[in-house]
């Protein structure tokens, strides 16, 4: 790359999208000479002419190499266009991004834009689904929600939510397993886990046994949200993070076999903000969050 004469492969895509030195000039907004130095570079820099000989270079006549080389870095400047038109879309005053997981997105933040939008009508929110907090400046996002300890090296987190856990099932496994009412029943059953560590299986067994529970046992789902629709569909019990499951249980499409059998995660969401201090915008939005946040408390026992 470092090799590659970008200024004079751009001269060429003007001069072969154009048709010629004088209109590429008229395009590129620079003298005609340059345009004639940066094609004369470029030939000598491949060892090839890419006009054909003895015609007027202000109506060039392509070589048939440089029409193969024409077309390329034409098609490739308008690749690097688009992408750079996506990169850089325009954001008003009013625009906020929030960086956050694929399951409190779906299960907790989506559902709630609505009452967003009518609370401030002006925002334009987007979200945009990440794991990572290595540069929420470079990324253009205002601030992130993030799962679990809030013990995150060179960012700035304070906590937004707690959360509980207690296992789930579908009524229809739930029947089938013998309706299970006590840890003891579980034993035999098809344990479904959470691959996030702070919402494990050993975690439940510690606090309510029995300690013969073999919680090596079950598949393992990459994400909240996988781990429920795992429950939903009948596949097993999973351990369940209230705040994800709540509209489930409300609905009646998963049941809590176990009653009050919880174990209580503490701070277990987080708001992640950049090094500036946030617009006025990502303000109204991050005081949104916590309100709504205040008003949707841990499940009762």
């Amino acid at each position: 790359m470092k090799d590659l004469p970008l200024n004079a492969l751009r001269a060429f895509a003007a001069i072969h999208s154009s048709g010629g030195v004088r209109a590429a000039a008229r395009e590129l907004g620079i003298a005609h000479s340059s345009v004639s130095r940066h094609l004369s570079e470029l030939e000598a820099w491949l060892g090839v002419a890419l006009v054909s000989q003895g015609r007027a270079r202000s109506g060039a006549r392509f070589s048939p190499r440089g029409e193969v080389l024409g077309r390329a870095v034409v098609a490739a400047l308008a690749d690097i266009t688009r992408a750079v038109d996506s990169v850089r879309e325009t954001r008003s005053a009013s625009s906020v991004t929030i960086s956050t997981t694929p399951s409190f997105a779906a299960r907790w933040l989506l559902p709630r834009m609505p009452a967003l939008e009518r609370a401030h009508r002006a925002l334009e929110v987007s979200v945009l689904v990440e794991q990572k907090l290595d540069d929420l400046d470079g990324a253009g996002i205002d601030l992130a929600i993030r799962m679990g300890r809030g013990r995150w090296p060179g960012v700035r987190a304070r906590p937004l939510m707690d959360d509980t856990l207690y296992p789930v099932m579908s009524p229809a496994y739930h029947a089938a397993s013998g309706r299970p009412r006590r840890p003891a029943d579980l034993l035999g059953l098809r344990l479904l886990h959470d691959r996030d560590p702070n919402a494990s299986w050993d975690a439940w067994r510690t606090a309510h046994g029995p300690a013969s529970l073999d919680v090596r046992r079950g598949p393992r789902f990459a994400s909240s949200d996988l781990v429920l629709r795992a429950a939903l569909q009948g596949q097993g019990v999973a351990l369940a993070r209230d705040r994800m499951a709540r509209d489930d249980i409300a609905s009646g499409a998963l049941l809590r076999p176990l009653a009050d059998l919880d174990v209580e995660l503490g701070d277990a969401y987080w708001i992640v903000l950049p090094d500036h201090e946030p617009t006025r915008a990502a303000a109204q939005v991050l005081a949104w969050l916590e309100r709504e946040a205040a008003r949707d408390p841990a499940s009762a026992r």
